[in-house]
């Protein structure tokens, strides 16, 4: 079977951690992805998700604006931290980072070197992701940067239980009523060891980019999803699945579903999001493909598009 994503496999001597639940690895991992993306300071948390529903929890309530085709993990915070939705089109952003809310980037699906102080926006929240078939994949995960220290120092306040910073964990003091957020060193373990392998990664996904793009006639640059128009796309992912290719839809349109109750007019015309909702495909795209995949991938591709 050609996987749709490659899942890296760990083994994991917990014994060489200082602490299991927020250990030395979690400090590591954090410096060590802040300084990746050209970032000061970072903080890191059980999911991207969490950290996307504090930072709109710090907003009063308000609209927020929101692409259409996104994974309903994004809506959801935006409604459980209070908000209202806008829905908008916008595809183009899939496989890559989109403009959130204010200054808040969500880049779940891009990891790229000096990413944040490319963005040139010091006081900017930008949201990574750390599932398993992210970029930097980890088990699960996420994490926020920023060059404004009061504003990390806030989420590792809110993501510990609303507790002071202290690496003694008996002598942090209850500031704030916080959530059980942390992240853990399992986590940061395996994610920390596949940011090391990021370049060459990248190295090996932008060449199979080229090929797909060759062969298609697209110009996609994402290295996350390399995604396609056909005609049908469940069709199309049961007929690739017969020849034991694996691949997937990113991603449904969000709009008139179960979001109703919270969704203010629409800033524009969603026939294009609902459109890619039934056309859009994702084929298999990571670095474990072989050429004799790619050209297997390519082959049914266009045989069932």
């Amino acid at each position: 079977m050609i996987e749709l994503f490659n899942i890296p496999n760990h083994k994991i001597d917990t014994s060489k951690f200082s602490h299991l639940l927020h250990g030395n690895i979690v400090q590591e991992f954090e410096k060590n992805f802040a300084e990746y993306v050209g970032a000061k300071y970072a903080c890191s948390a059980n999911s991207a998700s969490s950290l996307i529903y504090l930072a709109l929890k710090s907003f009063s309530p308000t609209a927020v604006s929101l692409p259409s085709t996104i994974p309903v993990v994004v809506p959801n915070m935006v409604v459980n931290a209070g908000h209202r939705i806008r829905w908008f089109n916008d595809d183009d952003w899939v496989g890559s980072h989109y403009h959130l809310h204010e200054n808040i980037i969500d880049s779940a699906q891009e990891v790229t070197k000096d990413q944040f102080s490319n963005f040139g926006q010091d006081d900017a929240l930008m949201i990574f992701s750390f599932y398993p078939t992210k970029p930097v994949s980890g088990c699960d995960g996420g994490i926020v940067v920023s060059n404004d220290k009061e504003r990390i120092d806030a989420f590792r306040v809110m993501t510990t239980n609303g507790t002071s910073v202290d690496k003694d964990s008996w002598k942090r003091e209850h500031i704030w009523p916080g959530y059980k957020m942390h992240w853990t060193s399992i986590q940061a373990y395996i994610a920390n060891e596949n940011l090391k392998k990021i370049n060459e990664k990248n190295r090996i996904l932008d060449k199979i980019n080229a090929v797909y793009n060759e062969a298609f006639g697209y110009n996609n640059k994402s290295r996350h999803l390399y995604r396609i128009r056909v005609k049908d796309n469940k069709k199309f992912l049961n007929e690739m699945l017969n020849e034991g290719i694996k691949c997937g839809i990113h991603y449904e349109h969000c709009h008139g579903k179960v979001f109703s109750p919270y969704e203010l007019g629409p800033l524009s015309d969603l026939s294009r999001s609902e459109k890619t909702s039934s056309q859009t495909a994702s084929i298999p795209f990571h670095e474990e493909l072989t050429n004799d995949d790619i050209s297997k991938v390519i082959h049914y591709a266009k045989k069932y598009n």
